[in-house]
């Protein structure tokens, strides 16, 4: 007989998003969402603490000091991968067992403390994840604002297409173009029902294909902390 724990985690990306149809308004989807907004200011800060502790460490390694900063970058390191494990459980749905703890250096003195933090392979990789991972998560932030406001905001125009024509001259609708060529103008207003049906319609796939296309953008943070932030 198979005993099953009530308090073990959930598996791996236990968070489900839903059907085609329903991902669009599934809490999880929202959560990916929220992970992915919040990961740019949490990137930006993991990334400066990297770069300036690791310069401050360099610079100060012909001294004393530079391996205390050092070992104290990857201690910090450490507090911010299992900071990073939190929101990849609370926001993906993906639980990561962290690293073993660092060697103690029992009755061996201060730089043998030192040391051991520094041999320590799980503070560098997550030391590294913050490196790495900022360009992406600015990429992913990027991508998810752009997508998630223009397929809404397409899909939603036949609720304010009259607004454009009510408080902007000259336009009768939503205007796709406006140049002139030849001494000749040409425009294109969104007026006709049919034309508000059809850019609607382009705005409700764009909506469904959201949840997708973040899923796969938060697949590369999932890699990232099962690779660098775990055992």
């Amino acid at each position: 007989m198979t005993t099953v724990s009530l308090s073990a985690p959930a598996p791996a990306d236990a968070a489900p998003v839903g059907g085609f149809f329903q991902a669009p308004f599934a809490a999880a989807t929202y959560r990916e969402i929220g992970y992915v907004l919040t990961s740019l200011p949490v990137a930006v800060v993991g990334f400066a603490f990297a770069v300036s502790m690791f310069a401050a460490g360099a610079g100060l390694v012909v001294t004393v000091l530079g391996l205390p900063v050092l070992a104290a970058m990857l201690a910090g390191a450490r507090g911010l991968g299992a900071a990073e494990r939190g929101r990849a459980r609370h926001g993906l749905g993906l639980y990561v067992e962290g690293p073993e703890p660092v060697a103690r250096a029992e009755g061996r003195g201060f730089f043998a403390a030192i040391g051991n933090r520094l041999l320590d392979t799980a503070g560098w990789k997550a030391l590294l994840f913050q490196v790495l991972l900022f360009p992406w998560r600015l990429f992913s932030f990027v991508t998810t604002v752009t997508i998630w406001s223009v397929g809404w905001a397409v899909a939603l125009l036949p609720a304010y297409n009259w607004v454009f024509a009510r408080y902007i001259d000259g336009w009768t609708g939503y205007r796709v173009y406006d140049f002139t060529a030849g001494g000749v103008r040409h425009t294109y207003d969104v007026t006709s029902p049919v034309q508000l049906a059809a850019v609607s319609l382009v705005g409700f796939a764009i909506v469904f294909l959201t949840p997708k296309v973040v899923r796969a953008l938060t697949s590369v943070d999932r890699a990232a902390v099962r690779g660098l932030l775990g055992r």
